[in-house]
């Protein structure tokens, strides 16, 4: 079986039709301090410049929360910087701040970062994105995991910063292609199951998308909107009978909580299809969507780019969306739900595959 082997996503045929690219809390009202110090990689990346062709140079960073998927991809964009001659320690420092999903404390943390005025700031998520947007328009802003930058105001639909300070990269994935594996795998369901942040802009906007495009194809959208990361778990029980598969995708109270999701799942037979390698690792049975290190290395090579001299208005908002398909058929097989071999041979099958580390 070719568990390593992936294909960049083509036309869906009548079987699996995703070609895949392969690429390899505590409760709070208080902002989370920590030097990145203690996130580095396990493994050193190689320099391309010496630290001294290089000014020293402030990062903050900033996430809603932290949860594998944010965590790779704040770690990927700390290992990017450090290969390209800034050393914490050195000529660098990264200084990382967590709201623990509290929005009180994500308007704290940016207050915190106007006064600091470090050369960059990095949002992690979109309420994060939004609160630093808010706070700055001055400080250069790049936003990552944000998966709809044009509905939480960031971007405009020509792809334009809506104010000078602001660049960054969306995770804007397909929605056709999920869909499509979905009903690959499950050809009898008839009503997806959509637990969600009912105030994350992101996942509203994808309800909506969802509502728009079920109908299409002959699918039912059942909502179960939640307001804390200690409700998916009930909600997700409150699918039973109405729903026969979940859908999720980049939802932070989700990922915060998604081992409680996949507890209520395997007691319900019902599979989880997620859109990010880490959901799958915790427990759900197959993901279609970004590797989340290299999405915080390519967002980590438009931080150095500002670092470097270039203005941010120079910086173009990017969208990275080559899709890899993610498996577990240990986690599947607990959720009712067996892979065919055409799937398995087109996947990564997150059983096998060792996770980078990311260090806490």
């Amino acid at each position: 079986m070719k568990t390593l082997s992936t294909f960049r996503l083509s036309l869906l045929t009548a079987v699996v039709g995703v070609t895949l690219s392969a690429c390899s809390q505590p409760q709070n009202n208080q902002p989370q301090n920590k030097t990145e110090a203690t996130t580095a990689s396990t493994t050193t990346p190689s320099s391309t410049a010496t630290t001294s062709d290089k000014p020293a140079k402030t990062v903050a960073i900033t996430a809603i929360v932290e949860h594998p998927s944010l965590d790779a991809i704040r770690q990927g964009v700390i290992d990017e910087i450090e290969s390209q001659g800034y050393k914490q320690g050195q000529n660098l420092k990264v200084n990382f701040q967590s709201a623990q999903g509290n929005t009180a404390t994500v308007a704290q943390i940016s207050k915190q970062f106007v006064a600091d005025n470090p050369d960059v700031i990095v949002a992690l998520s979109t309420p994060s994105a939004q609160s630093m947007a808010a706070a700055s328009k001055d400080i250069p802003i790049v936003y990552t995991a944000v998966s709809n930058p044009v509905a939480a105001k960031l971007i405009d639909e020509n792809n334009k910063p809506t104010q000078a300070n602001i660049t960054g990269l969306s995770s804007q994935l397909p929605l056709a292609p999920q869909l499509d594996f979905i009903q690959q795998i499950l050809p009898n369901a008839k009503s997806i199951g959509y637990v969600y942040s009912a105030g994350e802009m992101n996942s509203v906007s994808l309800k909506n998308d969802l509502n728009k495009e079920l109908p299409k194809r002959g699918l039912k959208l059942v909502e179960m909107p939640t307001n804390r990361p200690n409700e998916i778990g009930m909600a997700t029980k409150g699918l039973d009978g109405k729903a026969q598969v979940i859908y999720t995708s980049l939802d932070n109270n989700v990922a915060s909580s998604m081992e409680s999701m996949v507890e209520s799942a395997n007691t319900l037979k019902m599979p989880i299809i997620a859109s990010d390698e880490f959901s799958v690792r915790r427990g759900a049975a197959a993901a279609l969507g970004v590797n989340d290190y290299d999405f915080g290395r390519a967002t980590g090579k438009m931080v150095v780019k500002i670092l470097d001299g270039t203005p941010i208005t120079q910086v173009a908002p990017t969208v990275m969306n080559d899709l890899t398909l993610y498996v577990s058929p240990k986690h599947a097989q607990l959720q009712g739900l067996t892979f065919p071999d055409t799937v398995l041979q087109k996947a990564v099958n997150v059983d096998t595959t060792p996770a980078k580390e990311v260090k806490k």
